[in-house]
């Protein structure tokens, strides 16, 4: 089984002030409100694994599997059978920036599963885009 969702918004922000907050795993909690939590060990980078804290409590491992900086990264969340990819990707756009972010769900499930996790995402960007723009 699979489920996939993708959400776009515009933003008055350069990518790189995008791609500043994404870089900040630190900052995620501050903008998306399914995290509660993240530790990344390393830099982020390819490959470099942490723990997310989702909300509610749940501990997941990830990976960031692709990292193109300023650009794009996917990092992919593994619970039991349960894949979660979530592709971030920035791109300029007149003066400013287009955030679009799209979320597979695959294995056990998915199909239930997948709504809920994609259910705060326009929130997400909007927090993430406001944040960007300094507002």
């Amino acid at each position: 089984m699979s489920f996939e969702h993708e959400e776009s918004a515009p933003s008055t922000a350069p990518p790189a002030a995008v791609w500043a907050l994404w870089s900040d795993v630190g900052s995620w909690a501050a903008w998306d409100p399914a995290v509660e939590a993240v530790a990344l060990e390393g830099h982020f980078a390819e490959g470099a694994a942490g723990t997310m804290r989702l909300a509610g409590g749940i501990e997941v491992p990830f990976v960031l599997e692709v990292v193109e900086p300023g650009a794009r990264y996917l990092d992919r969340l593994t619970m039991g059978d349960l894949v979660i990819a979530i592709d971030h990707v920035v791109r300029a756009e007149g003066d400013g920036a287009v955030v679009t972010v799209s979320t597979t769900v695959t294995g056990p499930g998915a199909a239930d599963i997948g709504p809920m996790v994609t259910r705060d995402a326009p929130v997400a960007l909007e927090r993430l885009t406001a944040m960007a723009e300094g507002r």
